[in-house]
C-alpha cells in the first residue's frame, strides 16, 4: 500500500486538468494555471517512476537518449510551447516567455537544487557530496555548453546555427555517456513496484505510464502557459517574473524531491548527479531545440529568435552562475560553503529587484534598474569563477580526461 498510494495520488491529480482541458469549461486563469499544473506535476512524478523502471528493459545507450529527454518533457513542453508560440506571433512577447522559462529553470537547479542537496548532506553526516569520477564527463560537457553560450547575447541572437552546436554538444555527450559500464539500477517506491511485476506486464505498465504522463504534459501545456501569462495580469504581477519562476516549478519539483530522497537515504553521489545530468539537458539540449522550434513554426530560419536587451542580460547571468558552478564542481565535491554562496547569489538577484525597487541606482558603476543589477551579479559570477579556477586549476585542467570515458573504464 506505501507504495502504491504515490503511484495513485500522482494520476489522480492528473485528472481536474484533464477535464479542464477537453471540456471546455471557462475558468479563472489563476484557478485553471494552478489546476494545469498540478496535473503536469502529478505526470512527471509518473514520468520519473516510469524512467527508472525502463532502465531494466531499455538498452543503456537508448536509455540514456531517451530516458534522458522524457524525463525533462514537462520543462520542454512548456518552453517549446512558448517558442512556438513566438514563431507564430512574431510581435508578440512569446519569445520572452521562451527565454524566461529557459533561464528560470537553468538557475533553479543550480541555485535551490544543488545547493538544498548539499546542505541535507552536512546536515545528515557532516561531508561534503563528492561524484564519482565517471561525472566528470558532465562537469566537462557542461562547461563547454556554458562557454559557448555566452555568444549568445555576446553576438545579441540565438541562431539555427547556435542550436546546431548544443545539439552536437548533447550527441557527443551522450555518445561518450553510453560507453561506460553499466551499473545496477537501484529501484524504490513506485518503481520498485512496477519493476517487481513479470517482465512482459512491467514493459506494458511502463508504455502505459509514459503515454499517460506525456499526454497530460502535452495536454496541459497550453492552459498551464497561457493561464499563467494571464494571471500575472490579474494579480498585477510581472508575466515575466511568473513564467521564469512558478512555470519551472511544476516540472522540476518531482525529480527535486526524488534527489532530496536520495541524499536522505545516503545516495548523495546519486542525487546530484541526477541533478548535474538535467542541467546539462537542458542547458544543450532544451537551448538547442528552441531556434528550431521557432524556425518551424515563423516558416523559416533566415531570422533568429528575437531577444531584447533584458533577455540578453538574462541570459549572461544565467551562463555566468554555470560558468562559477562548473568552477566549483571542478573537485568533483560540493560543500556547505559553496553550497551557501550559490544560493545567496541566487537569492540577492532575485529579490534584489524588489527590495530595491524605487530606488535610485543610477548613480552606481553598474547603472540603475534590473538590468544593472543583472550586470552586477553576473560580474560577480565571473569573479568567484575566477578566483575559484584559480584555485581549483589543477582540477579544471583534469576535465578535460572527461572527454575520453570509454579509455579511462578500460583502463
Amino acid at each position: 500500500m506505501r507504495k502504491i498510494l504515490p503511484l495513485v495520488l500522482a494520476a489522480l491529480i492528473t485528472l481536474p486538468g484533464l477535464w479542464l482541458r477537453f471540456s471546455g469549461a471557462a475558468m479563472a486563469p489563476p484557478s485553471a494555471a494552478l489546476l494545469s499544473g498540478v496535473a503536469i506535476l502529478g505526470a512527471s512524478f509518473l514520468l520519473l517512476w516510469a524512467c527508472d523502471v525502463a532502465q531494466l528493459d531499455i538498452p543503456q545507450t537508448l536509455a540514456l537518449a531517451v530516458v534522458a529527454l522524457i524525463a525533462v518533457l514537462p520543462e520542454y513542453a512548456v518552453d517549446m510551447y512558448f517558442t512556438w508560440q513566438a514563431g507564430k506571433h512574431p510581435d508578440s512577447n512569446y519569445a520572452h516567455y521562451a527565454i524566461a522559462n529557459m533561464t528560470g529553470a537553468n538557475r533553479l537547479l543550480i541555485g535551490v537544487a544543488w545547493s538544498t542537496l548539499a546542505a541535507i548532506q552536512w546536515i545528515r553526516v557532516r561531508r561534503r557530496i563528492t561524484l564519482d569520477v565517471e561525472q566528470r564527463t558532465e562537469v566537462l560537457f557542461l562547461g563547454m555548453a556554458t562557454v559557448y553560450a555566452f555568444f549568445i547575447p555576446i553576438k545579441g541572437s540565438l541562431a539555427w546555427y547556435d542550436g546546431v552546436v548544443f545539439l552536437a554538444l548533447y550527441a557527443w555527450y551522450i555518445r561518450l555517456a553510453s560507453q561506460r559500464a553499466c551499473a545496477d539500477c537501484e529501484l524504490e517506491g513506485p518503481a520498485e513496484l512496477i519493476g517487481s511485476l513479470p517482465r512482459a506486464r512491467r514493459r506494458a505498465a511502463v508504455v502505459a505510464l509514459f503515454v499517460f504522463a506525456a499526454g497530460v504534459i502535452l495536454a496541459n501545456a497550453e492552459p498551464f502557459s497561457e493561464n499563467l501569462v494571464a494571471s500575472g495580469k490579474v494579480f498585477g504581477i510581472n508575466e515575466f517574473v511568473l513564467v521564469q519562476w512558478l512555470a519551472p516549478i511544476a516540472s522540476e519539483a518531482p525529480e527535486f524531491i526524488v534527489a532530496i530522497m536520495f541524499v536522505l537515504r545516503g545516495q548523495a553521489a546519486t542525487a546530484m548527479g541526477s541533478l548535474l545530468s538535467s542541467k546539462l539537458n537542458q542547458w544543450t539540449l532544451l537551448v538547442g531545440m528552441i531556434p528550431g522550434v521557432y524556425g518551424m513554426a515563423s516558416g523559416g530560419f533566415a531570422h533568429p529568435l528575437p531577444l531584447g536587451g533584458y533577455q540578453m542580460h538574462e541570459l549572461f547571468l544565467t551562463a555566468a552562475q554555470s560558468l562559477f558552478a562548473v568552477a566549483l564542481l571542478a573537485r568533483l565535491s560540493l560543500g556547505p560553503g559553496a553550497a551557501t554562496l550559490l544560493f545567496c547569489m541566487f537569492t540577492g538577484q532575485l529579490v534584489g529587484p524588489v527590495l530595491l525597487k524605487g530606488v535610485d541606482l543610477s548613480a552606481l558603476p553598474f547603472g540603475g534598474g534590473t538590468d544593472g543589477l543583472h550586470e552586477l551579479f553576473s560580474a560577480g559570477y565571473v569573479i568567484l569563477f575566477a578566483i575559484v579556477a584559480w584555485r581549483n586549476r589543477r582540477d579544471v585542467w583534469a576535465l578535460r580526461k572527461g572527454a575520453h570515458v570509454e579509455q579511462r573504464i578500460v583502463d
